[in-house]
């Protein structure tokens, strides 16, 4: 990380639950549980600020850890279900709309059934072909290709 500093590129670390390492990693499970793996988060929180990151993702994480984490840093601490004491909190829009029904972490609050939405959308989308409702007049084209030709000459 320290030479992508180097040459400009800025770099927000990544602790605690890494979705796209679930396979290795047991799951979608909360990391830093045991003693031990706390100290680990920790000492990569603080080996990723001496690298030059300029903000941390604590994601899926206790919340005492990452609060802890949080006070001994100087850089910024995302959030993404460790708590409220950090420096902010960000979550995956789909999760919060609720786009997957199959798909709701304990941490994410949805604010909307998306899902469903679509899916009531798209029924009435459907239904309104089938019966003929769209396109209505007001929806479609009414120049012929003759005065589309004539009006480009």
């Amino acid at each position: 990380m320290w030479y992508l500093n180097k040459i400009g590129i800025p770099v927000v670390g990544h602790i605690g639950l890494k979705p796209q390492s679930i396979h290795t990693m047991g799951g979608y499970k909360v990391q830093g549980r045991t003693k031990l793996d706390a100290d680990a988060i920790f000492n990569d929180a603080q080996a990723l600020e001496e690298a030059g990151a300029f903000a941390l993702l604590l994601e899926g994480l206790p919340m005492e850890v990452a609060e802890e984490i949080t006070r001994s840093i100087q850089i910024p601490t995302i959030g993404i279900g460790s708590g409220p004491h950090l420096s902010g909190q960000i979550l995956v829009l789909y999760d919060i709309l609720g786009a997957d029904p199959e798909f709701k972490p304990r941490f994410v609050r949805q604010y909307i059934n998306l899902h469903e939405t679509v899916q009531t959308a798209l029924k009435s989308y459907i239904n309104d072909i089938r019966t003929g409702e769209f396109p209505s007049e007001e929806e479609s084209v009414h120049r012929t290709l003759v005065e589309v030709k004539r009006a480009q000459s």
